[in-house]
């Protein structure tokens, strides 16, 4: 089937997961001319500040050479191997800035566009890599007419800033005829110089075009479907059902432990049928009296028979068995607004049982 369905169908923009997922398998965006400014900057900064003695030493050991060969032994393979050296290290010195330069220059262009990591899934066999039909696609497919396209404007800026130093140093050249060799690298340097800059103002506006289009690209092959989304949703939160039978099962588990307290209160503050709550308040443990319990309909029934089978005495108060049960969690004390009220409630059954004690 052709791809060009599933990318219609792609419409939502992918999530941080996703996002995540790719960046940790190494799928980033990623500019390859930007390296190759970097590249470009690199050397032009090496032949402006770091070539220049270089070139004049290695000139100087040319034209000795030129200048007067009588004065260089070749009578053997030793000697032609001296001469070898000694032009191969000045070449070395040349050479070796413009390496070194240009070589963290690239890894500062990769760096740039994102943090360096190690990734095996980038280097493990995959057939779609040596696929035909997948290589067809990717050279002709759109991506692949993208990289045409800048290299064909890559092409046409070099070939246009070689046009234009060489016109603008036209008569540059032609004196460099009549003038000294010792004054050829100079002239050479600052051909470079210009064609150099000349390139690289150029790349500048295909890698900022390029940095675009690549955060662009990534972003729209990440795309998902709605059912991709759902079903991502699905992994990461847990499926409803399931957090739906949790939750019942935790709240069946707090209920169970709710009821279990309820021998241990020392009163009930209930609404006729609705509403119950179960307190304890045992002055040598200090504090406020404690919610142990509480419940509506069938739980509030479910106290008061344990409470009425414990001896646990029950204060029918509508308006305050409502009220504590709206505002009080189970096994926190009680707020300081209901202190006067409960007060009154634990006076009244210690009053009661001391009359029972004396009738006794």
């Amino acid at each position: 089937m052709s791809d060009a369905p599933d990318r219609e169908s792609k419409t939502e923009e992918a999530t941080e997961k996703k996002i995540r997922d790719s960046l940790d398998k190494g799928q980033v965006p990623h500019s390859r001319e930007a390296s190759t400014l970097a590249s470009m900057l690199a050397i032009l900064t090496a032949v402006v500040f770091l070539v220049s003695d270089s070139v004049v030493s290695l000139s100087s050991t040319l034209k000795n050479f030129l200048d007067h060969p009588e004065s260089f032994l070749m009578a053997n393979g030793a000697d032609v191997s001296a001469i070898l050296s000694a032009v191969a290290v000045e070449g070395a010195k040349l050479v070796a800035p413009i390496v070194i330069v240009m070589a963290g220059a690239g890894v500062a262009g990769s760096v740039f566009q994102h943090q360096p990591q190690f990734v095996l899934d980038r280097i493990e066999p995959k057939l779609e890599r040596i696929s035909i039909i997948k290589g067809w696609k990717r050279i002709f497919g759109l991506r692949g007419q993208v990289e045409f396209l800048k290299s064909a404007f890559k092409l046409a800026i070099v070939a246009m800033a070689g046009y234009l130093a060489l016109k603008s140093s036209y008569t540059d050249v032609f004196n460099a005829l009549f003038m000294e060799p010792s004054a050829t690298p100079g002239l050479m340097r600052d051909l470079v110089v210009r064609f150099l800059s000349a390139v690289v103002a150029a790349t500048m506006v295909l890698v900022a075009a390029d940095l675009a289009w690549s955060r662009f690209s990534w972003r729209r092959d990440l795309r998902m479907t709605k059912q991709e989304v759902k079903d991502e949703h699905k992994q990461s939160e847990g499926d409803p059902l399931i957090k739906m039978r949790l939750r019942s099962l935790q709240r069946d588990r707090a209920r169970r432990r709710m009821i279990a307290s309820v021998p241990r209160a020392t009163l009930i503050v209930a609404n006729p049928t609705h509403y119950s709550v179960a307190l304890r308040y045992v002055r040598e443990e200090g504090g406020a009296p404690v919610v142990v319990a509480k419940g509506k309909d069938l739980i509030a029934l479910k106290i008061r028979f344990i409470a009425e089978s414990h001896g646990i005495p029950i204060y029918e108060d509508r308006s305050l068995a409502r009220s504590l049960y709206a505002s009080v969690e189970v096994d926190k004390m009680i707020p300081p607004e209901f202190y006067k009220a409960v007060a009154g409630i634990i006076l009244f059954f210690a009053q009661r049982g001391q009359q029972a004690r004396r009738a006794m």
